[in-house]
């Protein structure tokens, strides 16, 4: 039978998806499909598990059903970044679901040779994940509270808002329970995991790295299987600077990219100043790079990379960090 791959352009409410041959690259089928478990598992029951291969881009929530019955049939498929799939396609005329259906299976073929099957990560690693994501929404929406709180306290000297403030109190000690409980919850699943407790224990022996950082990066890193070497995780944090040039005419700062994991490298970043303040060995190499006329946040970011290759190195051996003198 012919090879075939399935691009899918995912919504909502619908799935388009277009059937295209893999040596002739020549459209065979398409169509839409309701986005509901079981209008999908109807849909994948015409295909073969051996001769098609399902490309799809990476839309989050939406895509969760369509990925999870994927994998419980055990079909192939790719997950691919929107933008990598945006930049990759040129110049284009017109847009619809249908045709970037088509354009995502044809992506699929022509960058077979870059992607790489999906595979879902362990239940506990998306709990996590979920966790993590909510805190930061409650950890905005408690910075958010408690700058609107200051405000009314200093407008309450000359105009009566008691009443909010009294709300906004309340609102501030909800949220902060909410985080606690999501803390405590994410506790309970590093404690009911051992590959998860003796990850999450030898990386909070590093100097500078909290719970927070720790869990964010066994997340990232999907318990240190993703990223095949601390630079790598370096790159997609946001931390390894790039250099700008071109021939003799064009020289730019050297600088990191500006696609990075924002909430990542922040948390790694407060971890860096830490680990200045507590680290022997980090502080005097701060004070020597600023002394040759370094940037203080060049520093910063390199003390940040720093923190990384000591926890990918505590991760990948059985012993925890141990701080040494200067």
């Amino acid at each position: 039978m012919k090879k075939q791959v399935i691009g899918i352009d995912i919504s909502k409410d619908k799935l388009d998806f277009c059937v295209i041959d893999k040596q002739s690259v020549q459209m065979l089928a398409k169509g839409e499909v309701q986005n509901n478990e079981k209008a999908i598992k109807k849909w994948l029951g015409q295909f073969e598990q051996s001769t098609c291969t399902f490309a799809l881009e990476h839309t989050g929530h939406y895509g969760a059903v369509l990925c999870k019955s994927l994998a419980n049939q055990n079909f192939i498929f790719y997950l691919v970044n929107p933008l990598e799939l945006k930049k990759s396609l040129g110049i284009q005329r017109g847009k619809s679901d249908a045709k970037d259906a088509y354009r995502i299976a044809e992506y699929g073929i022509t960058n077979k040779h870059k992607l790489k099957p999906y595979q879902f990560p362990e239940e506990s690693l998306s709990r996590l994940k979920a966790l993590i994501t909510a805190r930061e929404r409650y950890v905005k929406m408690s910075v958010q509270v408690q700058n609107s709180l200051k405000a009314n306290e200093i407008l309450n000297k000359s105009i009566d808002v008691e009443m909010l403030i009294k709300e906004e109190k309340k609102q501030y000690q909800s949220i902060k329970k909410s985080i606690k409980a999501i803390e405590n919850e994410m506790q309970k699943i590093i404690e009911s995991d051992q590959k998860l407790k003796d990850n999450y224990r030898k990386t909070t022996s590093v100097v500078g790295v909290g719970p927070i950082i720790a869990l964010k990066c066994i997340v990232e890193t999907e318990n240190f299987s993703k990223f095949s070497e601390p630079r790598k995780f370096c790159c997609h944090c946001g931390l390894a600077p790039f250099p700008y040039q071109s021939g003799s005419s064009i020289r730019g700062k050297t600088k990191t990219h500006f696609l990075r994991d924002k909430s990542l490298k922040a948390v790694l970043i407060k971890g860096a100043i830490t680990a200045i303040q507590h680290d022997p060995q980090i502080k005097t190499y701060y004070n020597r790079k600023i002394e040759e006329g370094k940037h203080h946040m060049s520093v910063i970011n390199a003390v940040a990379n720093k923190l990384v290759l000591r926890i990918f190195a505590v991760a990948k051996r059985e012993t925890p960090f141990v701080k040494l003198v200067a």
